[in-house]
């Protein structure tokens, strides 16, 4: 570690920037180290003090300082599901954007016990798969969650569930922040506290699963079932004469 004590960064006034170093690309045997890590964060409230929001932002801005590339989807105006095309420019936004992401940020209120209906009809938008294309397979998750009362684990447990159906590799580590409306000041700013430490921990928890699956996600997610498959596929359009 640096031994040379570093400045608070005025963007992170909370954060000891000499407890948060980068990525060790050494530790963790990165190849490629010129390219960021690109995280898509979705939060899950259209209010306009939107606490899932305020938790996405805060934990962009981690991100930000250990070299990862973001974008923040926008709810607001993405049609539920299947009540138009695919080819509506929010539906094709969010879809681009899970191409272009190597791993997620899911953010999400606790309401009525579950994850929000704002929420889920993100996810629901995303597909398992189109054409020969996965876009969420393979690619890293974190799952955080607001409360307005006492702390749960509802909303993250439903995360890491609908996470593995989308074969998403969920990081271990996990933020639920209770009592949201004390826990940000009128800035929009997360309070230091505990719970923010967590938040922390969990960006860089984040990165470093990131940079060792990015480039390899291929391999790790490769099936001896669908092998079998593609072979069995490849023999029969042999018997039938098709040339490939």
């Amino acid at each position: 570690m640096d031994t040379n004590p570093q400045p608070p960064s005025p963007l992170l006034p909370n954060l000891d920037p000499d407890l948060l170093p980068g990525p060790c690309h050494e530790l963790l045997a990165a190849t490629d180290h010129d390219t960021p890590v690109r995280i898509l964060l979705l939060y899950g409230s259209l209010r306009p003090q939107s606490y899932s929001r305020k938790l996405a932002l805060e934990a962009e801005r981690i991100l930000r300082r250990l070299g990862a590339e973001t974008r923040m989807f926008d709810p607001h105006e993405l049609p539920m599901l299947d009540s138009v095309g695919k080819d509506h420019p929010k539906v094709r936004e969010l879809r681009e954007l899970a191409l272009w992401a190597d791993g997620h940020v899911w953010v999400s209120p606790e309401r009525h016990g579950a994850i929000t209906g704002v929420f889920k009809n993100q996810i629901d938008w995303l597909p398992l798969e189109e054409g020969s294309v996965r876009p969420t397979q393979g690619k890293t998750l974190a799952v955080m969650q607001v409360s307005g009362g006492s702390q749960s684990f509802n909303v993250v447990n439903t995360l890491r569930l609908l996470g593995r159906w989308m074969r998403m590799l969920t990081i271990p580590n996990q933020s639920s922040v209770p009592k949201a409306w004390q826990e940000f000041d009128d800035d929009g700013r997360m309070r230091p506290s505990p719970f923010y430490d967590r938040v922390v921990d969990v960006m860089e928890e984040l990165v470093k699963f990131t940079l060792l699956v990015r480039g390899r996600s291929d391999y790790l997610v490769d099936r001896y079932s669908e092998r079998k498959g593609t072979a069995a596929a490849k023999a029969l359009s042999a018997r039938a004469g098709v040339v490939e």
